[in-house]
């Protein structure tokens, strides 16, 4: 409670410093109420998969989702309650799938890594280059993620930089494959996004596909939920994981595993002996005992999906064509510029055309 009398100056540095204890703080309500008040959401994903509409439909935006062209921002809000302060969360979308991993250092920081969580949206509708896509994004936003965990512990004098990892272990301490997988360094939700598409695929292969990505999320210790943006209650169910992730709602526990049916599976809710193997009937015991549990994952996948080599790169759209940013000033400028550039490109063709006809006649 503030003295009476305080001046605004004190009122102020008051805050201020009551934050930078609360987010010292691991255990206790002081941490609780620290974390709930600002969390960052990072997405991630296939290009084209739905990133920008599963962003609008949670914030409940009316707007027309846009291209992202590469790195996104926006933010929500929620009110814990009457005459308290509103929680906020960051979102930070990257765009372009794999050809813009490298912006990953921005959202991810040692200044943000406590409140962080990430979101990896892939394309069901496209499984050729749905491990691809998964692979690299993971391994490079972990990458981060670690570097900004190393960063903090440098920072951190009490030494409690992997605050993150806080979110899985009342899930997974006692978990049976607790020293089978690799939990992600900080919450992770990965979607399966257009099952609308995907229900008519072929049995064989949602089966496989569904397997796959029940093992990526257990094996990360991440929660799992297929969703389609034409069907209402998909995105109502994805809310729940979103919610929890952005503002520390209570997500419950679900596991729905069928592969005929929409996948829904909380973190800590599935297991490897319900996931079962992958089909291994062409790798021999010995490659078995010294290969990575993803790495058997992945040669089983891609014998029924081959990867297709995605040109991510050569699709990213030119920002200064792109319809979404004009600017009519600036737009008039750039041609007239450009048309100077053509006009001078052709002069000094003709010039050097009529100086190599002179040297020849000499």
């Amino acid at each position: 409670m503030p003295r009476a009398g305080s001046t605004l100056w004190e009122l102020a540095a008051g805050e201020v410093q009551s934050r930078e204890n609360g987010h010292g703080m691991v255990d206790g309500e002081e941490e609780k109420c620290a974390a709930g008040r600002e969390r960052v959401v990072f997405f991630m994903g296939s290009k084209g998969g739905g990133k920008t509409t599963l962003i609008l439909r949670f914030l409940e935006r009316d707007e027309l989702p846009k291209s992202t062209l590469a790195l996104e921002y926006t933010f929500g809000r929620r009110a814990r309650g009457h005459s308290t302060p509103k929680d906020m969360a960051h979102f930070w979308e990257l765009g372009g799938g794999t050809s813009l991993s490298d912006l990953v250092q921005i959202p991810i920081t040692a200044e943000t890594v406590r409140a962080l969580a990430v979101v990896l949206l892939v394309d069901l509708s496209k499984p050729n280059s749905l491990w691809s896509t998964m692979e690299k994004l993971l391994q490079v936003t972990k990458t981060q993620v670690n570097k900004a965990l190393a960063e903090l512990a440098k920072m951190d004098t009490k030494g409690r930089a992997e605050l993150g990892k806080l979110e899985f272990k009342p899930q997974l301490k006692d978990h049976p494959d607790r020293e089978l997988i690799d939990v992600f360094p900080v919450p992770l939700l990965i979607i399966g996004s257009k099952y609308d598409i995907f229900q008519d695929f072929e049995s064989e292969k949602r089966k496989m596909i569904c397997k796959t990505l029940r093992f990526v999320a257990h094996y990360h210790g991440a929660s799992l939920a297929f969703s389609s943006a034409k069907t209402e209650s998909f995105v109502s169910k994805t809310r729940v994981f979103l919610s929890h992730l952005a503002f520390g709602t209570d997500r419950g526990k679900c596991a729905s595993t069928d592969h005929n049916k929409p996948l829904l599976i909380s973190a800590g809710m599935d297991s490897l002996s319900q996931i079962g193997s992958p089909p291994s009937a062409d790798i021999g015991i010995g490659k078995l005992q010294v290969r990575s549990p993803l790495d058997l994952w992945k040669n089983a996948y891609e014998k029924m999906f081959p990867s297709e080599n995605t040109s991510d790169s050569k699709d990213i759209r030119d920002p200064a064509r792109d319809p979404q940013y004009t600017e009519p000033e600036i737009d008039r400028m750039r041609a007239l510029k450009n048309q100077e550039l053509e006009q001078y490109k052709r002069k000094a063709s003709t010039t050097w055309k009529g100086v190599e006809l002179e040297s020849r006649r000499s």
